[in-house]
């Protein structure tokens, strides 16, 4: 790699990468801590629904006040500085800015920045994994078609992910499983944002203080996330889900090679080339030593004898055939690795993961049993949590997204653990609920662009 050097050689024409931040949220602030150390960076404006936020997040991460002071985008490119804004679009439409990174976590919102960076020729780093599960797909393909980049977020564990799997097929390896870790039990698919804190070991007097967001917590925790961030990965890799979702299976780094392989030979996975989510706690509650629960992970196969003996040689771990290995990483360092991703995009023009099809789909599922006229409060709330698919089943049940299912009103009951169906909510017709929102009219798009190539079960 020599991205530096590109990058080096960008300040020295004095052509740095003029880039602009949707969203002063955490992720947002990591990047801002260390976009100040990456020569050839200018960051040329930030939108935030709150100015006085955005503004903190600079300060915040030691950049000093005067580069706050620029009141509009030409001042900031005469200056040097940045200009803070609470309107997304004037910041895609300002002058010379070459990338936009989407942070807002909010899928109408990046659906809608997306679509505008496109107009607009701006590359694209969409932070935002729930908006591209929700439209990923399409969006990457109408970016392909307009010459410009669609790319993760390197950094943040997808894109990690991405890159493991491109390591192994380049260098030859089937690749047999890929994934990450996290902390899993269960019963923490009932967790609701009144409960979220006891599993976090925090009051919720404590969380509020620190000013953090129960429904993004019991994400995280509810295993939404997770199904969230594996969609992300198969619909760039072409990696599958199993049939039943994911399954956590308990297990430290060093056991990957004899745990993360197919059922028949000893290990967990319903197939070869399936997405997975390892826990790094046993279901006995304890757990486990030498975890992997902030890290990434590949498993890949040797193809003949030689390479098998190859493994042995070199030490690498492997299941008890000698047949399947793994390699991992053990942290994302989330924001703070994003840079690569924008010099990636502007120098290089190349995403550092992509959509390339619809693979898999994440859809609202029921916590408990849910009574008609009950209202789903989506990602992270009390009603529902995101439930892995492959994406042809999903279309063939009818499935309610997971970045869809808020705001919606059952019209039908629905069982605990059960699929909620566009046919269980109210209006849930081809024009259904949430017909006036651009994230569902893009989702519908996509569905109908892309039904001929998913794969059911």
């Amino acid at each position: 790699m020599n991205l530096h050097q590109m990058l080096l050689a960008r300040a020295e024409d004095d052509q740095p990468i003029r880039v602009g931040l949707i969203g002063a949220g955490k992720f947002g602030s990591m990047f801002l801590a260390q976009a100040r150390h990456m020569p050839g960076i200018h960051i040329l404006g930030i939108a935030d629904l709150s100015v006085d936020r955005a503004r903190a997040a600079m300060l915040a991460t030691g950049w000093p006040k005067e580069q706050t002071s620029a009141t509009s985008a030409a001042k900031a490119l005469a200056s040097g500085g940045t200009f803070l804004t609470d309107d997304a679009d004037l910041l895609i439409n300002a002058g010379r800015l070459e990338v936009i990174i989407e942070a807002t976590g909010v899928p109408e919102a990046g659906i809608r920045h997306a679509l505008a960076c496109i107009e607009r020729g701006r590359h694209i780093i969409m932070v935002n994994v729930e908006a591209d599960v929700l439209a990923g797909p399409l969006l990457a393909e109408k970016a392909r078609q307009a010459g410009i980049v669609y790319s993760m977020a390197y950094g943040d564990q997808p894109a990690l992910i991405c890159e493991q799997v491109d390591w192994a097929r380049t260098a030859g390896f089937e690749v047999v499983a890929a994934g990450k870790g996290t902390l899993y039990m269960p019963e923490f698919h009932a967790s609701t944002p009144d409960t979220v804190w006891d599993h976090y070991g925090l009051s919720p007097e404590r969380a509020r203080e620190s000013g953090l967001n129960p429904k993004m917590f019991n994400s995280f925790l509810d295993g939404t996330k997770s199904g969230i961030e594996m969609a992300a990965v198969a619909n760039a890799t072409g990696l599958t889900p199993a049939p039943g979702g994911l399954a956590f299976p308990p297990c430290p780094a060093d056991k990957l090679a004899a745990t993360l392989i197919p059922e028949v030979d000893g290990g967990t996975l319903h197939h070869k080339g399936q997405v997975e989510v390892i826990s790094s706690r046993g279901r006995d509650g304890k757990d486990l030593i030498g975890d992997l629960r902030w890290g990434v992970f590949v498993t890949f196969e040797a193809a003949s004898d030689y390479v098998e003996r190859c493994f042995a040689d070199y030490g690498l771990i492997t299941d008890a055939s000698g047949r399947y290995s793994a390699l991992w990483r053990p942290y994302h360092l989330i924001g703070l690795e994003l840079g690569i991703s924008v010099a990636m995009a502007a120098i290089k023009n190349e995403a550092t993961g992509s959509a390339r099809g619809f693979v898999a789909d994440v859809v609202a599922t029921a916590k408990r049993d849910l009574k008609a006229g009950e209202v789903l409060d989506g990602e992270g709330g009390a009603t529902v949590w995101g439930r892995l698919m492959v994406a042809g089943d999903s279309l063939t049940i009818g499935a309610v997204p997971i970045g869809l299912a808020h705001g919606l009103t059952l019209m039908t009951p629905v069982k605990k653990g059960a699929v909620v169906q566009w046919s269980d909510v109210k209006d849930g017709g081809e024009f259904g609920a949430g017909g006036n929102s651009l994230a569902f009219t893009v989702r519908r798009e996509m569905e109908k662009a892309m039904a001929s190539t998913t794969v059911a079960t």
